[in-house]
């Protein structure tokens, strides 16, 4: 034992300095393991403060207006939207165009423009084109400079009027109302009105107005006379036991059918109102209450227990159609709708969320349509108020932007009406102050009013003024009406072709 034990302890004697000398290294391993971290770590934050990321700049990203304004035989109206400015600064923009060059560049003939809504992650321009060559044929595009470069809109096609070409002379007058608020019937440049908000015409050249704050629907013979066909100043939902019995609810768009049957908008109410020739008064679709539903326009038209009422939601424009189908811009809604003959209601587009998509059917979207007028074509154009847009629904269910977006308020304004002439030219009131002609060559011109200029002046084209014009419609000869709102009147517009 002591030979096991003097034997052991000799053994650990000898590999003490072995074991110390471990110890030691391993000591030294963690301190440089310590030391190596800590210098990676303060490299790493070194570097995270000194490095600062990249910013790439591409080229801009703009959209050419689709519309020509205000074409005569030298000048034109155009401009752009700059979508993007590519993470880089703008230093010009404004639209390049040529005679002879399709695809137009800087090098060709442009203007430089300043934006309106600067700031924005959208702008836009406005382009006045001079010195152009008579009765020819232009291409145009909308361009944006940054320091990557320059980027190109779509290219737009127009061609200037003829040296000898017409121009049309535009006289506004007061049709009938004072410019004051109030209710009289009689003669035309006596009679009261009180914000009119709607305004249609028959076959027969009657003028037919729906007196909004006075809860009412008058008529403007051809003759000049004015009297109450319906209402009672009265707010409320009833139908008779007479015309004059009635109530409405600040009664909007309306339209006439060939056989002289009045629809109304009455939008409080959130029904359309049928007045018949013999003043009979009835709901021709819609429950009083607010809401989103296709189905029968009344009780008569119920197919089954299950079946439901239509229902609207602040309806305002209203046109038809020969075959007697009723359209109507389901303003609160964001929907245009049909009524049809045989008592049911659909949804033509639309799909009650607010938006602005281009799609077919259900797909697209509006944002708070207010007008409509349909082709002999049977296409329907919609004033989306809420997108400041010109929409077409094709026969199909197609929906296309023909001109106009939410970044271009200046071009369109607020919408809030549309007409259509025997050859398909549309006429459009603007809230802001303006009426434009919409042709069928794609020409869009102002007829009448300045933008944000509101006021009550007759007089030729720009001249004339008008506060928040709400409504307009076309008479067989040409004439337009158009219900001025906060001027208490209806304003008639005459074209004539000029020397």
């Amino acid at each position: 034992m002591q030979l096991f034990t003097n034997t052991h302890s000799g053994m650990v004697k000898n590999l003490r300095p072995y074991f110390f000398i471990c110890m030691r290294i391993s000591y030294l391993r963690n301190i440089f393991f310590f030391l190596f971290g800590l210098i990676a770590v303060m490299f790493s934050a070194s570097c995270s403060k000194t490095a600062t990321p990249q910013t790439i700049v591409v080229l801009p990203t703009v959209s050419t207006v689709s519309v020509i304004e205000n074409l005569t035989a030298t000048t034109a109206q155009s401009g752009g939207v700059i979508l993007s400015a590519g993470n880089g600064a703008i230093s010009a923009n404004g639209v390049c165009y040529s005679a002879t060059d399709q695809t137009p560049t800087l090098s060709d003939s442009k203007t430089s423009d300043s934006v309106y809504n600067p700031g924005t992650s959208v702008t836009a321009f406005t382009s006045h084109l001079t010195g152009l060559t008579p009765g020819t044929k232009y291409y145009l595009r909308g361009y944006a400079t940054n320091s990557a470069g320059t980027g190109y809109g779509s290219v737009v096609t127009f061609t200037t009027l003829a040296t000898n070409a017409s121009t049309n002379i535009v006289t506004v007058s007061t049709f009938a109302g004072t410019g004051m608020a109030g209710y009289m019937d009689g003669g035309a440049s006596a009679a009261l009105f009180n914000n009119p908000e709607g305004v249609s015409v028959d076959t027969k050249g009657n003028v037919y107005v729906s007196d909004s704050f006075n809860d009412l629907v008058r008529e403007i013979s051809s003759t000049g006379n004015v009297t109450t066909i319906a209402g009672n100043q009265s707010a409320g939902l009833v139908n008779g036991p007479t015309a004059l019995t009635s109530e409405f609810y600040a009664p909007s768009g309306s339209v006439v059918d060939a056989q002289g049957n009045v629809y109304v908008s009455d939008q409080g109410n959130n029904v359309i109102r049928k007045i018949t020739p013999l003043g009979v008064v009835s709901t021709y679709a819609g429950t009083g209450a607010a809401g989103y539903r296709n189905g029968a326009v009344d009780s008569a038209h119920l197919t089954s227990t299950s079946d439901s009422l239509a229902k609207f939601n602040s309806p305002q424009g209203l046109c038809i159609d020969a075959s007697g189908n009723i359209y109507v811009a389901d303003r609160g809604n964001n929907v245009i709708r049909e009524i049809m003959p045989n008592g049911r209601t659909k949804t033509i587009a639309g799909n009650a969320v607010k938006g602005f998509i281009d799609a077919t059917d259900a797909a697209a979207f509006f944002n708070s349509p207010t007008g409509v007028a349909i082709d002999a074509k049977g296409n329907l154009w919609v004033t989306d108020q809420g997108n400041s847009a010109l929409r077409e629904i094709s026969s199909s269910g197609v929906v296309t932007t023909i001109f106009g977006s939410p970044n271009q308020e200046n071009l369109l304004g607020y919408p809030s009406a549309i007409t259509i002439d025997s050859q398909g030219n549309l006429y459009i009131a603007d809230e802001t102050g303006r009426i434009f002609e919409y042709t069928t060559g794609g020409v869009l011109n102002l007829l009448a009013g300045a933008l944000n200029s509101s006021g009550f002046n007759n007089g030729l084209g720009a001249v004339a003024l008008f506060n928040y014009p709400q409504s307009i419609a076309i008479d067989a000869s040409g004439n337009l009406y158009v219900a001025d709102q906060y001027n208490n009147c209806i304003r008639k517009i005459t074209i004539t072709p000029g020397i």
